[in-house]
């Protein structure tokens, strides 16, 4: 079946409906999800979204947010784009409350903000009150007041669809091939602009925040249409994840006031960053409780450490934190009013993905050029405002914002885009994997794989790495792509075929966990997420630039690091590379 629209956008969470409400006031727009579009995963976003509007930091500016940012980047973040976002970030939020959006509220009526780590005023003298927050589960109101606006302006949903191909010739997309997971069977849908906001890649690690969903789809599909990927080695940690099963924990817990303690009970955040403790950015503290937990300063030995807010209060934890008072309780079986909670690092982030500019429209080269029709925002996206490391709250700046942004320039890239042409082989690839998948009667299973994969991912690619486990682990991703040949999809129906479904995701999992992998092995320094043990200096002689990746035929990773970082040293020398002190 063959569906046309003017715009296809595959992915429903907050960059994806958010550009989907700016086209559809003016063209005709069809979003698909593998699920529906309200459980995307940006519904899952806790703490808030980065704004600098001084409701209560009230000396609080956006060279202030921008510095914030360039630093906890660890100078790899595009200056360029994130000037852009960080001014535009004001204007952005007070949009979403104006269509209805729930924030939580200061007693004058403004909207509240609270503390988020690394965000600062002054440059790094004190923190920031930047964080705009409805409670603890901010992405959830931001996703439904979206979804509320796209069906107000007629946005064509179709949920429950995962997308197989991107169809891409001649520099152009074209459209996209997805399978109905209801009813089974290919649909084909094709217009004048594509965009892609399929989030995250999480599920490639054991212990994450991610949700099931987030299996990377998108990237491995821009792989196979011969694009690289950027900066895939750099995924965010989380510090707080809940022991085992790596539920969020949020940073806002530690944004009111929560302390991290080892198994000493003692706030141990004084011996790594002494000014701002457990408000340092992500990566500071996700490195600083692993190497407690590796030094044998866990709780009681084992692979995890505490947060504590029972000192915080009843009433405060109700009202602030209820979402996490609840998700301890049930996923961890403490009560964070009497008890802390416990917590280790958990895959959370990437910083890496699809290249694109400011505009979104998807770049192809280490000189930013530029294909035709093709656009990436959120997540999925790598326009680099987080470079090797994103500070809390701006993922759902960078997600609204950029998928504001996306709208406007496709909307204004229809004026002279056609309606192309589909070439004969449009469901070839598709059609290919769907009967490959289908007929595999092997011996190795999905479920088994994919343990193996997140086990050895998490244990040789996690918060520290070095050159032979990470070569290790480049083995290990060949090794299982060659058994992942041979595995068995027993379900051979075609109505909610998950085991098919998953089996495919399997596939995409494997295929860009190789180029983080390599990415990882190849930049010998320690920048933001990516810590090597070997090089833990960072180098900004060799490497103060950005990954670029691509698949080769024969199945190897072509990796370049061409593409300088812009460098714009604003209103202060703390834009240039300095060692980070918190």
């Amino acid at each position: 079946m063959i569906h046309r629209h003017d715009v296809i956008i595959v992915g429903a969470g907050l960059a994806g409906s958010r550009a989907a409400v700016e086209i559809g006031q003016t063209a005709n727009v069809a979003v698909l999800s593998k699920v529906y579009p309200s459980r995307s995963h940006s519904g899952a976003a806790q703490g808030g979204v980065a704004a600098s509007l001084a409701n209560e930091s009230k000396t609080d500016r956006w060279e202030y947010h921008m510095y914030d940012t360039v630093k906890g980047s660890d100078y790899l973040g595009d200056q360029d784009a994130i000037e852009l976002m960080v001014r535009e970030a004001p204007e952005t939020v007070i949009e979403m409350e104006h269509w209805g959006c729930p924030f939580s509220r200061t007693p004058e009526g403004l909207i509240a903000q609270r503390k988020f780590g690394g965000h600062t005023l002054d440059y790094g003298k004190e923190a920031a009150l930047r964080s705009c927050y409805s409670y603890d589960y901010t992405g959830h109101v931001l996703l439904h007041t979206l979804h509320e606006q796209c069906l107000k302006h007629g946005v064509h949903f179709y949920s429950e669809f995962q997308v197989l191909s991107l169809i891409f010739r001649d520099n152009r997309a074209i459209g996209v091939v997805a399978w109905d997971i209801v009813n089974g069977g290919l649909h084909t849908f094709y217009g004048r602009a594509v965009m892609f906001g399929t989030g995250g890649y999480g599920r490639a690690f054991k212990i994450t925040s991610n949700a099931h969903a987030n299996t990377g789809d998108g990237l491995s599909q821009v792989i196979r249409a011969g694009l690289p990927v950027q900066d895939m080695e750099f995924v965010q940690f989380h510090p707080t994840g809940l022991w085992k099963s790596g539920i969020l924990v949020t940073e806002g817990a530690r944004g009111e006031g929560g302390y991290l303690l080892n198994g000493e009970k003692r706030r141990f955040m004084e011996d790594y960053a002494p000014t701002l403790m457990e408000l340092a950015p992500r990566d500071v503290v996700a490195r600083s409780m692993q190497t407690e937990i590796d030094e044998g300063r866990g709780i009681d030995g084992k692979n995890y450490v505490f947060i504590d807010v029972s000192h915080l209060g009843e009433a405060k934890l109700k009202e602030r934190l209820p979402q996490i008072t609840e998700l301890a309780m049930n996923f961890a079986g403490v009560d964070p009013v009497k008890e802390p909670i416990p917590i280790q690092p958990t895959a959370h982030y990437s910083m890496g993905g699809i290249p694109a500019n400011a505009n979104c429209r998807v770049t192809y080269d280490a000189k930013r050029s530029e294909t035709v029709g093709f656009y990436a925002g959120g997540e999925c996206s790598c326009i680099s405002v987080h470079g090797a490391n994103r500070l809390g709250t701006n993922s759902l700046l960078e997600a609204l914002l950029f998928g504001r942004r996306a709208g406007k320039q496709i909307v204004e890239d229809l004026s002279h885009l056609e309606f192309p042409e589909l070439p004969a082989d449009y469901e070839d690839a598709a059609t290919e994997e769907v009967e490959r998948t289908m007929a595999k009667d092997g011996e190795e299973k999905a479920a088994t794989l994919r343990a193996e994969l997140q086990e050895t991912m998490m244990m040789d690619c996690g918060v520290f790495r070095s050159r032979g486990q990470l070569e290790k682990q480049r083995d290990k991703v060949e090794e299982l792509e060659e058994r992942y040949k041979n595995i068995r999809v027993e379900d051979k129906g075609t109505r909610f075929n998950t085991d098919m479904l998953e089996a495919i995701e399997l596939g995409h999992l494997i295929e860009f966990s190789g180029a983080i992998v390599e990415g990882a092995l190849q930049r010998e320094e320690s920048r933001g997420g990516h810590a090597r043990k070997d090089f833990p200096k960072r180098d900004d002689v060799k490497f103060l630039k950005h990954t670029l990746a691509w698949r080769e035929p024969n199945g190897k990773w072509k990796l370049t690091f061409e593409k300088d970082v812009v460098l714009k040293g604003i209103t202060h020398p703390g834009f240039e590379p300095k060692e980070r002190v918190y």
